[in-house]
């Protein structure tokens, strides 16, 4: 599978961005998907993880609340909505697939095989 993420721009602390991570190639629904951020000198982190089959979705404490991920397999498109950001979300950020992960490993960027290139986002005033 093949991904492609857009969306990233400069925004003001506050504001909101929607980011996209569109897929060819296989049957998107069989994949679990998740978004990964890595900020200038720091290690790549999760951010946020769509099931596949639309079970429930996983976020990391730090953007609880703030941002959601979604995803429209008849667009072979998963989303993530991004919400009263602060300068800390500055980073580019990652969407990643694979159809082979227990839930456990969904938050491990290690785990998944499929990448898509990544989106700067920049908050700041």
């Amino acid at each position: 599978v093949q991904l492609q993420a857009s969306g990233g721009g400069l925004v003001q602390p506050g504001g909101s961005l929607r980011l996209s991570c569109a897929a060819s190639g296989r049957t998107f629904s069989n994949y679990h998907v998740g978004w990964f951020r890595q900020a200038p000198g720091k290690e790549r982190e999760f951010v946020a993880a769509s099931r596949r089959y639309n079970s429930n979705p996983i976020y990391a404490d730090s953007v609880k609340g703030r941002f959601t991920i979604s995803r429209d397999n008849a667009k072979n498109t998963v989303y993530l909505q991004m919400n009263s950001l602060t300068p800390e979300d500055t980073a580019v950020y990652y969407c990643a697939a694979d159809s082979n992960l227990i839930m456990s490993s969904m938050t491990t960027w290690s785990r998944y095989n499929y990448w898509g290139q990544g989106t700067q986002v920049t908050v700041s005033s």
